[in-house]
This record gives structure tokens, sequence and C-alpha cells, in this order.
């Protein structure tokens, strides 16, 4: 454990994945019904990826695609959730906690209003969270750029980390 950090730390991730045809749609950890999914070499889980840069960011660790590179074959079709938990390991070893996260879901469709609460509920299980230290809300992008015309999906997430006791 480093102690050099500051009481608190702010990191903010993104991340963003083409859309191909037939479903199920993985974002927040759950699969959506629906007739897209995103195209990525893990499951291309969005929210997921920008979740785990916020945290790797927040205590100066490498990014997501240094520490697990889509050309490496034990990353194809990997659960997204086993890259939050790196992160959450790696939070922790520097002897920092989450106070919480906000995270904006960028996509056309599948509405996703329907399944935040599920999403939240989900991540905050994944963190070893109370589900209101996980904010998410979702936005179209009004036809506008490759969200808009549903040929992509994006999230961003920012999280807050504060020093843990003992």
């Amino acid at each position: 454990m480093t102690n050099s950090l500051p009481p608190l730390r702010i990191g903010l991730g993104y991340d963003s994945h083409r859309l191909g045809n037939q479903g199920p749609l993985r974002i927040g950890g759950i699969d959506l019904p629906a007739d897209v999914h995103s195209i990525g070499h893990s499951d291309a889980d969005v929210l997921l990826h920008a979740i785990t840069d916020a945290l790797l960011g927040a205590v100066a660790e490498p990014d997501i695609g240094q520490l697990f590179p889509d050309n490496a074959a034990e990353n194809r079709n990997r659960d997204s959730a086993e890259f939050l938990h790196e992160a959450l390991v790696r939070i922790r070893h520097h002897g920092m906690a989450i106070v919480n996260l906000d995270c904006v879901i960028l996509a056309e469709r599948p509405k996703m209003a329907p399944h935040l609460v599920a999403m939240r509920e989900t991540i905050a299980g994944l963190l070893d969270l109370a589900v209101d230290q996980v904010g998410i809300k979702a936005k179209t992008g009004e036809g506008v750029g490759s969200i808009g015309s549903a040929n992509a999906i994006a999230a961003r997430a920012v999280v807050l980390l504060h020093r843990a006791s003992g």
C-alpha cells in the first residue's frame, strides 16, 4: 500500500464501441434484450470499461487497454466484470476506497431507462457498494454522429475515491 496519494482522488473513464446486428447488448454487467450488440474483443461492455478506466486513472495505474490488450487471446469474449475486479484490487492496494461514481451511457437505442436500476444494483454488487453510491444516466445522440445514428454506443464515468481507514 502506498500512502503518497492525497486523501481524495478523482478518476475519469470513457469507452465506445461500434454496434452490430443482433443482440443481446451487454452493458452495466447485464444483458439487455436488443437487436444490436457491441463489437469488441471482450464482451464490449462500454459502461464497465469506462468505470474500470475511471478507477485505474484515479490511482494513476495503467488503463484498461494496457492491462487487458485487445490482441491477447485470454481477453477474447472475456467478462468485463473481471476487468472491474482488477481495478478494484488496484485501488485497494493504494489504500483507497470508492466514495461514489457517476456514469452516462450514450446510446440512441435501445432505451436504457428501464434497465438503469438493474445496472446500478449489478455495479454496486461488483464493487461492494451501496446502490446510492452508483449514479447512471442515459442520453441519446439526438440523431447526431455515430451515436445518434445508432452505429455506436459510448459511456463516461467519473469516480471519487478517498483514503480508506485502517
